[in-house]
């Protein structure tokens, strides 16, 4: 048995504020086993633009929020899916959109760079979304062996591709997917849990979905309703529109029962790969 936790939050453009809610949040759990906590999108700065997360960006593995995050997973003894972040690349005035996963001695461990960047249009306050106007696009999947099993990293509009996850799954299928997302509340409120019911069903694997919420610096709103699915794609925990975490329990035998009963990859004629 292992614990999924998802973190719901209203991230500021003050990174030291945001980083201090995490770590509040993180100083009331008690830890009796394997833990995974899942950040937002952006969760460190958020509301300011995206020149703001330019003027915030990091080198891999060496800044103040990457520092602050691998303490913090150490202190409190929890595996850090530390949502996106912005980290500096080879490109001018661009960054990655980084989803970094720290185990619980403050280790990091993965890096998953979002791929699908968020360059829509969309009938709210925003109205026009360019994320590759700063963000540079990643090119590799990410997996990794963790005490939750195969663990698979994706970032919010990467939920819309699900041959994104299917690729992930070769050649060992996932037995969970953290997805950190800033879903606006247009989209969500129309896809969000119909997306990430699909994304657990075709992949019978539990899905952990860490979303920002409510109305930000820059008048953006995002959609909340953080979640955790189940591999049958029961919603286990939901946190509608405020701030907190979310908790549900990771069962292995629920996992392989269903697995077992359904062998939906041994009988899958098709694969994905990335290009």
């Amino acid at each position: 048995m292992a614990k999924l936790i998802a973190l719901q939050m209203t991230s500021t453009p003050d990174v030291q504020q945001n980083l201090d809610f995490v770590e509040q949040q993180l100083a009331k759990l008690v830890i009796t086993e394997a833990t995974l906590v899942v950040l937002p999108e952006c969760f460190a700065c958020f509301g300011g633009g995206d020149k703001a997360l330019l003027a915030i960006a990091e080198s891999f593995a060496d800044g103040p929020i990457q520092g602050r995050l691998m303490q913090m997973a150490k202190k409190y003894a929890v595996w850090l899916v530390a949502g996106s972040m912005p980290l500096i690349c080879d490109i001018p005035d661009k960054f990655t959109a980084s989803c970094l996963l720290i185990n619980d001695t403050g280790q990091i461990i993965s890096e998953y760079q979002k791929i699908h960047l968020f360059d829509v249009q969309v009938a709210d306050n925003t109205k026009t979304y360019c994320e590759s106007r700063y963000t540079k696009a990643g090119n590799t999947l990410v997996s990794a062996d963790t005490p939750f099993g195969r663990l698979g990293l994706a970032v919010c509009y990467d939920v819309r591709f699900p041959g994104l996850f299917q690729a992930m799954a070769e050649p060992k299928a996932l037995d969970v997917i953290a997805l950190p997302a800033a879903f606006t509340q247009k989209t969500g409120e129309a896809h969000w849990q119909a997306l990430l019911k699909s994304r657990a069903i075709e992949n019978q694997c539990y899905l952990v979905a860490a979303d920002q919420t409510g109305i930000h610096a820059n008048q953006r709103q995002t959609h909340g309703h953080s979640c955790i699915i189940s591999p049958w794609g029961e919603t286990l925990a939901e946190i509608p529109q405020s701030v907190g975490m979310i908790h549900a329990q990771l069962e292995p035998t629920i996992l392989d029962r269903i697995r077992r009963d359904m062998p939906v990859y041994a009988h899958n004629k098709f694969r994905s790969y990335l290009v």
